[in-house]
């Protein structure tokens, strides 16, 4: 939250500091981003979940040069699980868990999880395709964090033996370093009132499980994971421009 807020408050500064004129020069300029992105498991995470998709949201900053920091957080959710012997050991010998009533319980289980990056680049206008100096090629590359977990569901909560603590045991709460790289096209229109980007994205994540026991494995995991993420993403972007003195939008 704290980079989001510095982001924003140079933002706000440069905005003060310049007029801003996106079809005849490279404005200096801070910018908020929402997306969408679907993406293909590799590595350690292809065995454990199948594709999903991500909601996310950005505050950045360009300079005059087309340099780009951003600082971005991603929420992942998706709902195929191939780790599905977690609860074999509550399971009855028909492949059941049973509630508190005796009954069947109704359980769904989800991939959830997150990322959060800071990430550095450049934007490379291309000539006679670009509208301005202001779109065009974007690369970046950053460094942050990669956590994912199984989202166990009890429809009615009525299993305690997936609750509190107990629930732990069974969720494969996963964490650690990632890497990020990001190629695609970056559009600041004339008319200032639609901008955005898309293109292909990946992730590089060294993880480790963060419970210190497993129940269905009746020991601690402490493998190093290798996860990673190959997908695309779109996102619609809300610079900071100045219309005049004082005066923002």
């Amino acid at each position: 939250m704290l980079i989001f807020l510095g982001l924003a408050l140079l933002s706000a500064n440069n905005a003060g500091a310049q007029s801003r004129n996106v079809r005849d020069s490279v404005i200096t300029t801070g910018f908020f981003a929402a997306s969408y992105g679907y993406f293909i498991p590799g590595g350690d995470l292809a065995d454990r979940f199948g594709d999903n998709s991500t909601i996310g949201a950005f505050a950045g900053y360009k300079s005059k040069r087309n340099h780009f920091i951003t600082a971005e957080w991603n929420y992942i959710f998706g709902y195929q699980v191939k780790e599905n012997g977690i609860l074999d050991s509550i399971k009855t010998s028909g492949g059941f868990v049973i509630d508190q009533e005796g009954k069947m319980a109704d359980l769904r289980i989800f991939e959830r999880g997150f990322t959060a990056h800071v990430q550095f680049g450049h934007l490379f206008p291309i000539k006679g395709i670009s509208p301005n100096k202001n779109s065009g090629i974007l690369l970046t590359c950053g460094i942050g964090m990669l956590q994912h977990k199984i989202r166990i569901y009890d429809n009615g909560g009525r299993s305690p033996q997936l609750t509190g603590e107990y629930l732990k045991g069974y969720d494969r709460l996963t964490s650690g370093v990632s890497f990020s790289q990001f190629i695609g096209y970056w559009y600041m229109s004339n008319s200032r009132y639609f901008n955005a980007y898309f293109g292909f994205e990946a992730y590089q994540g060294i993880t480790k499980s963060r419970r210190s026991w497993d129940y269905d494995l009746m020991r601690a995991d402490t493998r190093i994971r290798t996860d990673l993420l190959y997908g695309a993403r779109v996102g619609f972007v809300i610079p900071i421009y100045r219309r005049g003195r004082g005066e923002y939008i």
